[in-house]
């Protein structure tokens, strides 16, 4: 009888050796996932405050207050724009972050309205007593006219920043059927624009809504800009 030949046999295949893994590739996805990890709970440790400080702000608000100013939903990054300072010096507006910001716009020429803004800024911020420290003043001129000498004096209390009015109108938006001088402005410490004040601003009714803000970012916001 024929000897049956390796190659007759139905078992008689030929076994090819399994890869073995990547297992430095494996390692290396490995460390990238708990790198990702580590980065998302540190910036969960860091954020929490003040995601805790908006979230009673905007969704328990205690005893059913209601707001004066009308909290802007999506709040709106501060942009990358530069302005020029009283001395012609270009100054990124980020730069201004790290504060509470009352934020106003008018033309450089400021009317009557602009110095009724500019004053009532100036006042609201006075008003907060030890808090007055977190808040900055500030007025974007705009326009070609140079600021007013009457003014110069008040302004070194604030700051005041000549812009382009076209690209500050990229960031702030006047209520349906204003301006954008007919507002004050709320800008967050994260450079966010979150509130608008009504035009024909109700001052008191403004500072309660300031204050509650300040109580509310106690946790996490502190005077000053870092150095």
């Amino acid at each position: 009888m024929r000897e049956q030949s390796a190659a007759d046999s139905p078992l008689g295949l030929t076994v090819h050796s399994v890869p073995a893994p990547d297992l430095q590739a494996m390692d290396q996805n490995a460390r990238t996932r708990k790198g990702r990890i580590t980065l998302m709970l540190m910036f969960l440790a860091v954020m929490s405050p003040v995601i805790a400080s908006y979230f009673t702000y905007y969704v328990l608000r205690p005893e059913g207050r209601r707001n004066y100013g009308v909290l802007i939903d999506p709040q709106q990054p501060m942009p990358q724009i530069v302005g020029q300072d009283a001395d012609g010096k270009s100054v990124a507006l980020t730069s201004l972050r790290h504060q509470w910001l009352l934020v106003s716009v008018a033309d450089a020429a400021c009317n009557a309205a602009c110095e009724e803004h500019l004053y009532l800024s100036r006042q609201l911020r006075e008003g907060l007593g030890k808090d007055k420290d977190r808040v900055d003043w500030v007025w974007l001129h705009t326009g070609n006219e140079p600021v007013p000498e009457r003014l110069k004096a008040a302004l070194a209390a604030g700051k005041a920043l000549g812009m382009d009015k076209a690209e500050v109108a990229q960031w702030l938006a006047p209520e349906p059927g204003h301006q954008l001088e007919d507002h004050l402005y709320l800008v967050d410490p994260m450079g966010n624009w979150m509130m608008r004040f009504p035009a024909k601003l109700d001052a008191a009714k403004a500072r309660r809504d300031l204050e509650r803000m300040l109580r509310a970012s106690s946790s996490w916001d502190v005077a000053g800009r870092p150095s």
